[in-house]
């Protein structure tokens, strides 16, 4: 299947690689200091480019990568969620990062959940880590809702070395006995 006509429908979203279309609610989020601070910060709109499609290269080039979230009834865009592994990551993360506005209505652990099932059964991946800044309480209780565990502290690559990130995760078997 070609990663361009990958689409996962839940019931309240459209998960879906991202298109040209998205950079505008993309850039929107990266602006807004509260939605981008556990995301890599705020940047400003070309620098949020340049991230933007390196997310499109994560598809081009490794057949994955985080989705545009759409919310179905309001076809907008709401964020990024997904398999994400670049060079140097701790792991094979299933990672996510919603605008502001999508906060507080359940669907940050129903698109988690979509991308876990997409990473262990599309992927085949064994095993899925989240890296969650310490401070990031909402995503450490997305985590805990998803089944995943604390395993420990960890580290990103460089330029963000020094950004302290707290490993959670699970197996493929985990993930498939809790549901």
């Amino acid at each position: 299947m070609n990663w361009q006509d990958i689409r996962i429908e839940t019931e309240r979203l459209v998960l879906r690689p991202p298109q040209a279309e998205d950079f505008d609610g993309w850039a929107a989020n990266m602006a807004d200091a509260e939605s981008a601070r556990f995301i890599g910060g705020l940047q400003p709109r070309a620098v949020a480019w340049r991230g933007f499609l390196t997310m499109v290269g994560s598809w081009a080039i490794q057949g994955f990568g985080m989705f545009s979230v759409i919310e179905k009834s309001s076809g907008r865009w709401i964020g990024r969620m997904g398999p994400w592994f670049p060079e140097g990551w701790p792991g094979r993360e299933v990672g996510w990062g919603l605008a502001r506005h999508a906060w507080g209505k359940g669907y940050a652990r129903e698109g988690a959940e979509a991308c876990m099932d997409f990473a262990f059964d599309h992927l085949g991946w064994d095993e899925v880590i989240h890296s969650i800044d310490p401070a990031n309480a909402p995503s450490q209780a997305l985590a805990v809702k998803l089944g995943s565990r604390l395993r420990g502290p960890g580290r990103l690559p460089e330029p963000f070395q020094d950004v302290p990130i707290e490993i959670w995760g699970q197996t493929r078997d985990e993930w498939k006995r809790r549901a």
